[in-house]
């Protein structure tokens, strides 16, 4: 019953066209120049409608609609950080002027080449772009390329995470190393195109390694047989417990039932 009620609310909550109705009722702001962060994740969005009316909007979700249009986010100068994953997104121009973006998240979208790309390259504050998402399986038709992510970190030098993966500062030698220990294990699996015979694995400890040994320790004896005397009083307790708790309640159900008089 539950599950059907909240299928009805997503159905009900699903709107086409972004309005100042839909923005104050989500964000409880009166003015749209207020708003600061909005989400507006799954709502089978495709028309953005006023959302360029935020002038102030930092943070935005727009993820898992049916957007074809960024236009209306040009005016959106202070965003920082972009989500428009899983939607039909081909083209990015509109957002080529939004000079304070920090962050971008377009996997999931139809993004075909690099050049569709180039125009966000005046975007100087830009460090984090997403054009694939492996979690949830998102991605583009550029990133069939198997080059695209060189071109992408040529394009971009300031660019310290590409895909969520980090490619420069910290971590990024860890990344680095990762791939190159799984390109190496893939090289040395493959040899002539065959995967070569493996030897049977060994155990890296004995059989006993993992089993609880007793102690010739006088005092670690007498804290065992302790700590099992407390656990040995605690369940009492908890029985104890049980049976008033189930005697009381017996004794309210029988108090609260209704008097019969003989007639």
């Amino acid at each position: 019953m539950d599950s059907k009620r909240d299928m009805k609310d997503q159905e009900s909550e699903r709107v086409s066209k972004v309005t100042a109705v839909l923005l104050k009722s989500r964000t409880g702001e009166f003015d749209l120049e207020s708003i600061l962060f909005l989400k507006l994740r799954g709502l089978g969005i495709y028309d953005l409608g006023c959302i360029g009316e935020c002038v102030n909007l930092e943070r935005l979700d727009l993820s898992g609609n049916n957007i074809t249009n960024l236009g209306p986010l040009s005016s959106l100068r202070l965003l920082k950080i972009l989500n428009v994953s899983a939607n039909r997104i081909s083209n990015l121009e509109a957002i080529s002027i939004c000079d304070g973006l920090q962050s971008l998240n377009v996997a999931g979208n139809l993004i075909s080449s690099i050049d569709n790309i180039h125009c966000l390259q005046s975007l100087r504050k830009l460090e984090n772009i997403r054009l694939k998402d492996n979690t949830y399986n998102y991605t583009n038709p550029v990133c069939k390329n198997s080059s695209y992510r060189n071109i992408l970190l040529e394009m971009f030098p300031n660019i310290r995470v590409l895909d969520g993966e980090r490619v420069v500062g910290r971590g990024s030698d860890l990344y680095q190393l990762c791939k190159d220990i799984d390109e190496t294990i893939k090289d040395g699996f493959y040899r002539n195109g065959q995967l070569p015979e493996l030897p049977d694995c060994k155990p890296w400890v004995d059989n006993d390694f993992w089993e609880i040994k007793r102690s010739n320790n006088a005092i670690i004896d007498e804290a065992y047989k302790q700590f099992n005397d407390v656990l040995h009083e605690c369940r009492l307790l908890n029985n104890r417990a049980a049976h008033v708790i189930s005697q009381t309640e017996r004794s309210l159900s029988l108090k609260n039932q209704p008097k019969q008089y003989a007639v």
